[in-house]
């Protein structure tokens, strides 16, 4: 005989279920999915939204889930291996020029630090941030994310940091010209507003299956201007990037998708 299912619980994985086959689902499309009545879906998103597991993108869009879904999966989640296909290559990297270098995927509209070789490096100037958060306009990690990612996520989330009326409207055009540059150099510099000491220039990892995270190399604006991290570096983190990606391939196996 079967174990019982207690029916509020398979009732939200099922809406759990339904919204990880869409980048985002609405209420109606959720209702004609999980085949539940839609006030029990109702309730169930609220309980979602509550406890971190989905978000609310706009009354347009609905809901899509969270990051925190991946907790879910432990020791399998992909963000693990990017990040063990990713440090040998940045040790290496460390080793050999000395400047540190952090590696980011997007989390909940922001680039969070999976790895960093700071603690190797002697020339860091700041600690490793494991699990800290970079603005994705301003960084150079959340521009070299911006300028490479797929059209669909980047706009969703532009959506939700930009500010509405005119004031958007400009700042979309100026940082669609800023994300342009990007594409055409292939690296992206930090851009913002108030320059601190310490100036990053960041890659995108680049897989078969899409748009893996961000590398960024942090340096002090003393030491070098753009260009000539750009000459110097450019290149190499470029490949970097690309040796990183089809050791996620070797390391995730065939089907496996990015973060």
């Amino acid at each position: 005989m079967p174990p019982p299912v207690i029916e509020p619980v398979r009732r939200a994985f099922r809406v759990l279920e339904a919204m990880s086959g869409r980048s985002r689902s609405t209420l109606s499309l959720l209702v004609a999915d999980t085949g539940l009545p839609r006030p029990t879906v109702v309730r169930l998103l609220q309980t979602l939204v509550a406890l971190g597991y989905a978000q609310r993108v706009s009354r347009q869009d609905g809901y899509r889930l969270t990051d925190r879904v991946l907790g879910l999966a432990g020791a399998i989640r992909f963000v693990d291996h990017l990040v063990d296909a990713a440090m040998p290559h940045m040790s290496a990297f460390t080793a050999e020029h000395g400047w540190p270098l952090y590696l980011a995927t997007l989390s909940d509209g922001a680039l969070t630090i999976r790895h960093s070789t700071a603690p190797e490096s002697p020339m860091a100037f700041e600690s490793a941030a494991l699990n800290t958060r970079r603005s994705v306009l301003t960084s150079a990690l959340g521009r070299a994310w911006l300028a490479f990612s797929a059209d669909e996520p980047r706009e969703m989330l532009l959506r939700t940091l930009l500010p509405a009326g005119a004031a958007g409207r400009r700042q979309r055009l100026a940082l669609d010209r800023a994300l342009e540059q990007v594409r055409r150099q292939g690296w992206a510099f930090t851009a913002s507003a108030r320059p601190s000491r310490i100036h990053g220039m960041a890659v995108p990892v680049l897989g078969h299956g899409g748009l893996l995270g961000s590398l960024s190399m942090r340096f002090p604006r003393s030491a070098m201007g753009e260009d000539e991290a750009a000459a110097r570096y450019g290149r190499r983190l470029t490949a970097l990037g690309r040796e990183i990606a089809a050791d996620v391939g070797a390391i995730a196996g065939p089907g496996r998708r990015p973060v």
